[in-house]
């Protein structure tokens, strides 16, 4: 943990509390499409996270928290003057999934920007599909449940867990989300007082993970359009306790070309596995790319 907690200084660099409510007209057509609510984030951003509690995931002997690693989610924002919205998201998929899910969104105008892994040596191997599509609010979310139908993953009801993007919190959680964690929720096993220090930015409790979101000192466009921390722009660091006050560690750091080597070598130096390097969207301005540990 001392060795993960210098290497990320040196780089410098959420159980949802679903809310099933009186949100706009918009954020309440789209909770309908989909057969669950979400909540309002910062950039007016309107996020639903969809867990996979439902899969039994172990990575080196550890069982997978839905927090840690296993979160689908969804993120809104209106999209022009008129009654549309565009939506960018990260759908955790087994392989048998991947393609009848696939063929339902393509079928129904959503573009798929990316299929990959985050993890290695998982077991069963897991993927994620990156989505992005505009359209009216109550049929772009309709389209989206109709697709995730093809999965196994749970929709409906008001299930906590769940940290989109990737686990980024709110202006703090893969991820690894834009949402607030329960005020309720109990501490880790886990120094965070050292966590928050070490990163510069105070984490949240998601899950039973300890989850920190870092944004880019710039704000990503994609397709022309500004894309929040809230719809996956920034680093994720997630933690999940092993006891003793050891954790084990997962994320994403968003980068630039010129930064991907650099940071590549300051996680090698430190022991740190770099498990996936790949794009999350099409036409991003700055270029970006994605570096899952």
């Amino acid at each position: 943990m001392r060795r993960l907690l210098a290497s990320l200084a040196v780089l410098g660099t959420v159980s949802l509390a679903f809310a099933a409510s009186a949100g706009e007209p918009w954020q309440n057509a789209i909770a309908t499409g989909l057969g669950k609510p979400g909540i309002a984030m910062p950039g007016g951003v309107y996020c639903v996270g969809l867990p996979r509690p439902d899969l039994n995931v172990t990575l080196d002997g550890m069982q997978l928290k839905p927090s840690f690693a296993l979160d689908s989610w969804l993120a809104f924002v209106r999209h022009g003057g008129g009654n549309e919205v565009m939506v960018m998201g990260d759908l955790v998929l087994t392989e048998d999934e991947v393609s009848p899910v696939m063929r339902r969104l393509v079928e129904n105008g959503v573009e798929i920007t990316a299929i990959h892994n985050h993890l290695l040596r998982a077991s069963p191997s897991t993927l994620y599909m990156h989505v992005s599509g505009h359209g009216e609010p109550g049929k772009l979310a309709t389209v989206l449940a109709g697709a995730l139908g093809a999965s196994r993953t749970p929709i409906g009801g008001e299930t906590a867990g769940g940290s989109p993007p990737s686990g980024k919190t709110e202006p703090a959680s893969a991820g690894e989300g834009p949402v607030p964690a329960k005020a309720t929720a109990p501490d880790p096993d886990l120094d965070t007082v050292a966590i928050d220090a070490a990163i510069g930015r105070k984490g949240k409790v998601n899950g039973g993970v300890y989850a920190v979101s870092v944004p880019r000192s710039e704000t990503p466009k994609d397709h022309g359009m500004v894309v929040p921390e809230a719809m996956g722009s920034a680093i994720a660091i997630n933690f999940q306790p092993t006891g003793g006050g050891k954790a084990a560690v997962t994320g994403d750091f968003v980068l630039t070309a010129d930064e991907v080597n650099p940071v590549i070598k300051a996680l090698r130096a430190s022991g740190i596995e770099v498990t996936a390097l790949h794009n999350h969207m099409l036409d991003d301005e700055p270029r970006l790319f994605f570096m899952h540990f």
